[in-house]
């Protein structure tokens, strides 16, 4: 069984994407910094991650297309991928979703929530197994922003997560975010969640902004963080110190006083408790 994840102290981090790597580069502060694993190649990385590695900046490969919570076997090229970024970015952990996002071929475009039944669970944990036997570093899976709940559920998000840890050892990412996005738009409170997660098995946090349309809550990473999922922040913080606390952000992007006000204002979230 693969360890929690577990990367050592991570810090405070930033996502790095091409739009953005010269000012993660000369941004005082980043601790982390995290790339999606399937806009890279292993044997050809970006000048700007070299020179991130070149300082001892931990860089994290975080897939999006795995979708380890289908019902076909997480596919043997798109884990060797993974598996091959973390080797040439000598990561600590990769990170992916807990989330189906194909079915009989097709792309469903989004990331899906998994239906927390026992028959769901039991083919997720096989995926699961399956991805820690195919990667060199321990994996951890992402909570998702559900755009539905599934009639069928029979356990909540926490219980189907805790059942998963307990079975395969993956650790956790916990997008805040993402727990207050269900909680606007689903109406399953954040801070339940929280109390109910195997926080235990924590491998660092995701932060990230968005924007209110017509009641609904749009998880679009496009803006400052809401000091709502802030608070929510701070609430996991009471409860277990996170390895690390990234900010997610991919379009619109700001100043570099903005990057670094939202850094500031995620520490000061941490250090509320």
């Amino acid at each position: 069984m693969a360890e929690h994840g577990a990367a050592g102290r991570l810090g405070v981090g930033l996502g790095w994407r091409p739009e953005i790597d010269l000012t993660v580069e000369r941004m005082p502060g980043v601790d982390f910094v995290e790339v999606i694993a399937e806009n890279i190649r292993p044997g050809a990385l970006p000048e700007s991650l070299r020179v991130l590695l070149a300082r001892g900046v931990p860089v994290i490969p975080h897939g999006v297309g795995l979708g380890i919570g289908g019902a076909e076997p997480p596919d043997p090229d798109r884990l060797a991928h993974l598996d091959a970024c973390a080797r040439a970015l000598g990561s600590p952990l990769v990170s992916e979703h807990l989330a189906f996002v194909r079915a009989g071929g097709m792309e469903a475009g989004h990331l899906l929530p998994v239906p927390r039944t026992r028959a769901a669970l039991s083919v997720v944990v096989e995926n699961v197994r399956r991805a820690q036997d195919a990667l060199a570093v321990p994996l951890a899976l992402e909570n998702v922003a559900a755009l539905f709940g599934w009639p069928e559920d029979e356990m909540t998000e926490a219980q189907f997560l805790g059942e998963l840890v307990e079975a395969t050892g993956v650790g956790l990412l916990v997008d805040v975010a993402n727990l207050y996005t269900n909680q606007v738009n689903l109406g399953l409170g954040a801070v339940s969640a929280l109390d109910g997660l195997p926080l235990s098995a924590l491998a660092y946090v995701h932060v990230a902004g968005g924007y209110s349309h017509h009641g609904l809550w749009h998880d679009t990473h496009t803006s400052r963080v809401p000091q709502e999922v802030l608070e929510i922040l701070t609430e996991l913080c009471a409860r277990t110190e996170p390895p690390g606390v990234l900010l997610e952000w991919d379009g619109d992007y700001p100043s570099d006083a903005v990057f670094e006000e939202e850094l500031g204002r995620i520490r000061g979230a941490m250090a509320r408790v």
